[in-house]
């Protein structure tokens, strides 16, 4: 094993320099990537032992993999989270998250304002199994709390809606939780926890998109599920029997050695190994692409046929308090504003020179796309109206060009 690193050092120190668990042969400053399917054993003895969780030892990179390992362990540096799993996409971390805390007969409770394949996740895929899913406004206590009862598994949210911005008071939430015994889970992939750490607002399980800032710039897909150890899991109908049989958490247990197998959802090691790159240099990236996008965002709304501008960081935005609270000065590099009709936005799109026309989220070229028409194209309008899903809505994922190129972008295809 290398030197170990000291506490003493910043997060973001440490994670430049996590030592490897075994000496690398060559002293290479960066993983290698362990392309291997299999791995050798010296006796049947020791095969016996790894392939039943006895030895930390790899068998099958489907299960573990040294590259995958080490990005895992860099993620968990930063956090300070009990534990880390990482999958093949954001989706897959959480339809991963949720085979395992949900059950036939369970119930999730949720908002409806979700991104377009996490809401049908919710309402169709575990639906099917039997799962209920309650979408209520989970910026009115009481009606959270009307939602729960013995068999709710999780409450589960973005912390800034996508793309409708919306911000639930994560405090308020998980004291809920804390008193009903539910675990609060979210996906925080739009503020990078570099820069937002859930834990201190009471999130028990963080599921993050590490396909958008953490690959550097639309590297690569892949999924993160952050587990902090905080929640009890006695009070799980489905995990816990699991309590005390482990030296991880019952719910981490309970994914790493059943669920995380069985669904075959794994990173692969060259994904591992460019989002590892990419996790050195987050905390900057981040830094120059939300600033950038407050900016942008406060010299939109002053540009003629802009109907309205929608960023918390700005003063008037109706979760800008809570937003302050749980973010401070900057809220992601997301943000969306209407014009007068779907016609209007269609014609901004078409119009556009610089910004490039695509989905995805922090890539480090800035995109933008008309959510109504393409990420929640195939629901009916009456599912988009639900979600307040706007015909004349642009979003806009802020990457790292210079701020008066892109403003010049978007002033001139509105002039048009």
């Amino acid at each position: 094993m290398e030197k170990e690193i000291c506490d003493c050092l910043s997060n973001e120190t440490k994670l430049l320099h996590e030592p490897y668990l075994e000496k690398d042969a060559y002293n290479s400053l960066n993983m290698p990537v362990y392309h291997a399917v299999a791995y050798d054993f010296e006796t049947a003895a020791q095969m016996e032992l790894a392939f039943t969780g006895k030895s930390p030892e790899h068998v099958y990179s489907r299960i573990s993999n040294p590259t995958v390992q080490h990005f895992e362990r860099r993620v968990k540096t930063i956090t300070n989270a009990a534990e880390v799993i990482s999958f093949n996409s954001g989706m897959a971390a959480i339809a991963n998250t949720f085979m395992t805390v949900a059950y036939s007969g369970g119930n999730i409770v949720t908002s409806p304002h979700l991104f377009g394949n996490t809401y049908s996740f919710f309402a169709s895929t575990l639906k099917d199994f039997g799962v209920e899913t309650r979408f209520c406004d989970l910026t009115k206590p009481d009606e959270v709390k009307a939602n729960i009862d013995k068999n709710t598994c999780a409450i589960f949210l973005e912390i800034i809606t996508n793309p409708q911005m919306e911000i639930a008071d994560l405090c308020v939430l998980a004291d809920i939780c804390k008193k009903r015994g539910v675990p609060l889970i979210a996906d925080t992939t739009i503020v990078p926890f570099t820069a937002f750490h859930a834990a201190d607002f009471g999130v028990d399980i963080e599921v993050v998109s590490s396909t958008k800032y953490i690959s550097g710039g639309a590297t690569s897909l892949g999924g993160l599920v952050i587990d902090y150890g905080s929640f009890d899991w006695q009070h799980s109908k489905k995990l816990n029997y699991l309590i005390n049989q482990s030296i991880l958490s019952a719910f981490s247990a309970k994914m790493r050695m059943e669920i995380y197998r069985n669904f075959g959802a794994c990173m692969t090691p060259q994904v591992a190994y460019m989002q590892t790159i990419g996790l050195e240099t987050l905390a900057v990236r981040y830094e120059r692409a939300v600033k950038t996008c407050k900016n942008l965002a406060e010299k939109t709304v002053k540009l003629p046929n802009v109907f309205s501008v929608n960023y918390p960081a700005l003063p008037n935005h109706p979760y800008y308090a809570v937003s302050q609270r749980q973010f401070g000065e900057y809220a992601g590099a997301m943000f969306t504003f209407d014009l007068a009709s779907r016609k209007a936005a269609f014609k901004f799109i078409d119009n556009l020179k610089l910004i490039r026309r695509a989905t995805n989220l922090f890539d480090n070229k800035t995109l933008a796309i008309h959510p109504a028409s393409t990420i929640f194209g195939t629901f009916t309008e009456e599912t988009r109206r639900s979600m307040d899903i706007s015909q004349n809505t642009i979003r806009i994922s802020v990457g790292l060009e210079s701020i008066d190129d892109l403003y010049n972008d978007i002033a001139q295809a509105i002039g048009k």
